[in-house]
């Protein structure tokens, strides 16, 4: 049947030659499946034979990837090396027929997802307000006054806001509703408050051309504003303002959703405006509200 040593190259000839893989890969793979190895003499007591690896127990595994997050690995490390190595079983089990059920028991490890970072009221308000300070027009200040205000107070992605045209825009006196279209070509339904129609009221004013299917928020040449000149706009008035890094187009989005949320707000109901596909997405937000209350608390309190 042969050794491990020998099974490891045997598999990685096979990665290389009839799956086409990269050297990169061959190489990253070799590297994992050498680590298992070099666990398992350990681990074990003694180089293991491939009749070991047919005996392996879901603990052992488990222990493996323990060690590889105390020497630092994260989670989407782990899961890759993981990869490798289920590989490597599962071509054990079609050239040696040497097959470990316990490999595929094994949960990969998954990647914890950032919390959402919300800027406080008075930031996000800020920005609503002031992001026209540097414009080098009064038709540009307008246009990002209102650009900013609504993704503030609508929670819109920067794609969803530039993706707006001229006929669909909210406006004074108009519908007190917006209809979005998001990710997947979901449509939803987004209350407008009265501050974002006035700020796009006024940008509608300096519109070099409002026709209906025109964009809404225009570049230098008259066609869609570019995400890239928002976001760099964003970030000349954050280094004005004094504002953290995180203070994006995106983080408005998430602001929204935060302040609602600490305003009393149901899950269900943010979900909907968010257009998210799944209340647990939307739940995310429970925790930075929870974070930001352990701040004040920590910040504020005599014993904190």
């Amino acid at each position: 049947m042969g050794s491990p040593a020998t099974a490891r190259q045997e598999y990685l000839d096979w990665l290389a030659n009839e799956r086409r893989a990269s050297g990169l890969t061959v190489e990253a793979y070799q590297r994992d499946i050498d680590g298992l190895l070099g666990f398992l003499t350990t681990h074990l007591g003694g180089e293991p034979d491939l009749a070991a690896l047919a005996a392996l127990r879901l603990a052992d595994f488990r222990a493996w990837l323990a060690a590889q997050a105390n020497e630092g690995a994260g989670a989407a490390t782990r899961a890759r090396k993981l990869a490798a190595v289920r590989g490597f079983f599962r071509f054990l089990s079609r050239r040696h027929g040497l097959t470990n059920e316990e490999v595929r028991l094994l949960e990969s490890p998954r990647a914890h997802r950032p919390l959402p970072r919300a800027l406080t009221r008075e930031q996000a308000g800020s920005v609503a307000a002031d992001i026209d300070v540097e414009a080098v027009s009064p038709a540009n200040g307008a246009r990002d006054v209102a650009l900013f205000t609504l993704l503030y107070g609508c929670g819109l992605r920067i794609s969803e806001a530039l993706s707006l045209t001229v006929g669909r825009a909210p406006r004074p006196g108009g519908s007190e509703a917006l209809r979005v279209l998001g990710k997947g070509g979901k449509e939803r339904i987004v209350p407008v408050l009265p501050v974002v129609r006035e700020a796009i009221g006024v940008w509608l004013r300096y519109h070099p051309a409002p026709a209906p299917d025109a964009p809404l928020f225009t570049g230098a040449r008259g066609g869609p504003l570019n995400p890239g000149v928002a976001q760099r706009t964003l970030r000349h008035f954050r280094e004005h303002a004094g504002l953290p890094r995180h203070a994006t187009p995106h983080a408005l989005r998430h602001s929204f959703a935060t302040h609602l949320l600490a305003g009393g707000a149901d899950l269900r109901s943010i979900q909907e405006m968010l257009g998210h596909a799944s209340l647990s997405t939307t739940q995310r937000y429970t925790s930075v509200d929870t974070a930001q209350l352990l701040q004040v608390w920590h910040r504020t309190h005599p014993r904190g």
